[in-house]
């Protein structure tokens, strides 16, 4: 009986995420959905992608966080759209949070949604929020180990950075080994190694959001 009661959450899920992704499609809107554990950097790369492609893109963002509205009103001073979404303890953001919070946000124009979920590298992975892709953040103050402990949410996502590549002389992280993990799980997997604090690697990401803005826009 809890695994049927389990499925029916997750299938109801779906049906409104599915609902959300049609919404956004029908605008060419690019929907990325950042998930990682707490501190990795998810706040800090939008921070510099916001500021860096603001005259390329109109970008807006929902923010999931368990209090508080610190890491929205950061996004919002780059000037980009930002929604905060308190769970009040919930784990993960959901796709009914998400359309909820549609309502709040000017879509018309828009380019990139970035939805920020709850730091959590379990819970938010099963629940779809209605992204056209899952972007997996790992920074090197973390286990090497991280894409072989928490298998789903690496062999899910389309793209994987490792962040806080700066500190890698300070660390012990070994990124062949982390590499060798995530591509073994999903040989497609996208991998960007880049430090929010000295800009570097940001160019191939930002050459990725420019080609997936392109996928999505072509009839």
């Amino acid at each position: 009986m809890q695994i049927s009661v389990v499925r029916k959450v997750l299938e109801a899920n779906e049906r409104i995420a599915e609902n959300v992704r049609q919404i956004l499609s029908a605008r060419n809107i690019l929907t990325l959905n950042l998930i990682s554990s707490p501190g990795a950097g998810k706040t800090s790369l939008l921070e510099r992608t916001l500021q860096d492609l603001s005259g390329e893109f109109r970008m807006a963002v929902i923010e999931g966080d368990l209090q508080t509205d610190n890491d929205a009103r950061r996004v919002a001073a780059t000037g980009a759209q930002a929604v905060q979404i308190n769970t009040e303890g919930g784990c993960h953001l959901d796709g009914n949070m998400v359309l909820t919070a549609l309502d709040s946000l000017r879509l018309a124009g828009l380019d990139i949604l970035f939805v920020e979920n709850v730091g959590n590298l379990v819970c938010p992975v099963e629940f779809d929020c209605g992204e056209d892709a899952k972007v997996a953040l790992l920074s090197v103050a973390e286990g090497d180990d991280k894409p072989e402990k928490y298998p789903l949410l690496f062999s899910l996502a389309k793209v994987m950075v490792l962040n806080k590549i700066d500190l890698l002389p300070y660390v012990d992280f070994d990124t062949a080994r982390a590499r060798a993990f995530a591509v073994k799980l999903n040989r497609d997997l996208k991998i960007f190694e880049l430090s929010c604090r000295s800009g570097e690697g940001f160019a191939q990401w930002y050459d990725w959001l420019r080609e997936q803005c392109a996928a999505k826009k072509q009839p």
